[in-house]
């Protein structure tokens, strides 16, 4: 779940970067046009697959971010974040976590901490171009400064024409690739007030797990 979290992330986030100029230049152009919009709706398919251990995992979301809140449906769990606090639905388990945000946790996994992870974490530059169903996909090629990163690389692709985010496929030096693709990229939808508000009275019958 964290890691499909983080690959949304990286997928909705204002990216600002200051090396290869192409890439540069391609990359401001994705971050005017993502904050341009008030909200964003994704529906994604997400795959893992681990061809040493012969695992191909997938599974499908959607995802609706505004500013910092965002509202996430994935393998049955619904994660609510109003800004300050963070809740794990889970129909399956009929339990509630409820976690405060504390971006200074090196764990927690937050828009603008992403946002400061691409800035100081990866060098890029250009890479291949694919034709994919009429649709002109830029690669761009992110590698970790960091020697001791478990990612070995990152490849963010961009419709040219729209200058979305199409996918990004992220490489292990385990072997593991993690692929988050955008099937459905809506944009300034009407959204409810509450869409980001938990309310307990619905989970009645729930555990609620008030972690801090």
């Amino acid at each position: 779940m964290k890691k499909i979290i983080t690959l949304l992330l990286m997928l909705t986030c204002s990216i600002t970067f200051a090396q290869d100029n192409e890439a540069k230049t391609l990359l401001k152009k994705v971050s005017d046009k993502v904050k341009s919009y008030d909200n964003i709706a994704i529906d994604f398919k997400y795959v893992l697959q681990n061809i040493a251990e012969n695992v191909n995992q997938e599974t499908r979301g959607d995802v609706v971010i505004q500013g910092d809140k965002y509202k996430l449906n994935i393998l049955g769990v619904t994660r609510i974040f109003d800004g300050k606090t963070l809740y794990s639905i889970s129909p399956e388990d009929e339990e509630v976590t409820i976690s405060s945000d504390n971006s200074e946790d090196e764990n927690s996994i937050t828009p603008s901490k992403m946002l400061s992870f691409y800035e100081d974490g990866y060098t890029y530059k250009m890479d291949i171009v694919q034709n994919v169903k009429g649709r002109k996909i830029q690669y761009v090629k992110l590698t970790p400064i960091d020697s001791n990163s478990e990612i070995k690389h990152i490849l963010l692709g961009i419709d040219a024409n729209t200058n979305h985010i199409y996918n990004l496929i992220e490489i292990g030096k385990n072997g593991i690739q993690t692929t988050l693709t955008v099937n459905s990229f809506k944009t300034n939808e009407p959204l409810s007030k509450t869409l980001f508000t938990f309310d307990e009275s619905k989970y009645k019958d729930y555990y609620i797990n008030k972690l801090d």
